[in-house]
């Protein structure tokens, strides 16, 4: 499933969204195949061509010009990259040449392996990603690792935070046309008894309604919690849960309401206080850059005052940070 797929669910939700990185009119994969062999044979690599064509071309277009390279000169385009380039830079480029569903599963094989697990990593990608890329991201995990993609999360992450990304990955979400305003009360009135009116709180009430129920029913849900409660269903989440438990669950409910805006917060975060979280920045610009980073733009002016270009600048330099800045598109 490639980028353009995910678009079309979102666009199945009525809701429009816009990338930076287009089909290319009068797209030639030959002629790209060429460039970019010149840019990297002999002495010294042709940073800026390799940047230039592989930030340009959208995804189908990148598997297009890697056939073709293979085809013309017997070599893998991926590797002759990784050979010449390294770094973050390396990461990028290497990220822009692989189809959206082997990057996900790539991703989270990374964030499961070693000694530990980067929890950041598995709830970004799970809480965001539509039911058919998650379908399809179980199927490519098993692939690719021989392993199933449950049974490695099982073995590296544990109780309810365990049993949220479990739920998730069943991809049980509905998508109806039409929402049971009379459900989401009953289902509002579930979460509030399990978490404000008790002492305690009953975690897997509302993992169920939360990994399970579609989009436009859990916006009603929210609204119905809201009525009740008083407070919104973040505020309570906060009171009520804590650690991976708490992030993973405002992260589901932030998709829920606004994915550009989740994100913004993502880069926002990633790119605040000293240092960087290059790897971060680098696997939200090009997993949204399709789908919705225009979106994800306005959200970070509107949310925190500054354009995404202008942080991209002050953190991240050289030809990682060119890149970047071309996969964003215009400064607004």
């Amino acid at each position: 499933m490639a980028a353009y797929t995910r678009m079309a669910y979102y666009k199945g939700e009525g809701r429009v969204y816009k990338g930076t990185v287009k089909d290319v009119p009068g797209f030639d994969p030959e002629k790209d195949a060429a460039a970019l062999r010149k840019a990297m044979k002999g002495l010294g690599t042709d940073e800026d061509t390799l940047t230039d064509i592989l930030v340009a071309r959208s995804n189908e277009q990148r598997q297009k010009i890697a056939g073709c390279y293979k085809n013309l000169y017997g070599r893998d385009l991926c590797e002759d990259i990784q050979s010449e380039v390294s770094g973050s830079y390396e990461t990028l480029l290497t990220a822009l040449l692989c189809p959206a569903d082997k990057y996900d599963a790539r991703e989270i094989c990374k964030a499961l392996k070693g000694a530990g697990t980067s929890e950041n990593v598995l709830i970004e990608i799970l809480a965001s990603r539509p039911k058919p890329c998650i379908q399809l991201l179980k199927k490519v995990y098993q692939e690719e690792n021989g392993r199933g993609l449950e049974d490695d999360i099982k073995s590296d992450t544990s109780g309810h935070f365990e049993r949220v990304l479990v739920s998730l990955l069943q991809a049980k979400r509905d998508d109806p046309s039409f929402v049971d305003q009379a459900e989401a009360k009953k289902d509002a009135k579930i979460i509030f008894d399990a978490g404000e009116k008790i002492c305690g709180t009953d975690e897997e009430a509302i993992i169920a309604i939360l990994c399970t129920e579609s989009r436009p029913q859990l916006l009603q849900v929210f609204q119905e919690y809201q009525n009740l409660a008083g407070k919104s269903i973040e505020d309570s989440l906060k009171r009520e849960t804590s650690g991976t438990l708490e992030d993973v669950l405002l992260a589901i409910v932030a998709c829920i309401r606004d994915p550009p805006t989740y994100f913004a917060e993502q880069l926002y975060c990633a790119m605040k206080g000293a240092g960087t979280d290059e790897n971060t920045v680098i696997r939200v610009v090009v997993s949204r850059s399709e789908i919705d980073l225009e979106d994800i733009k306005a959200a970070v002016k509107r949310k925190y005052g500054t354009t995404l270009h202008t942080m991209i600048q002050g953190d991240i330099g050289g030809y990682l940070g060119k890149a970047l800045l071309k996969l964003c598109g215009r400064n607004d």
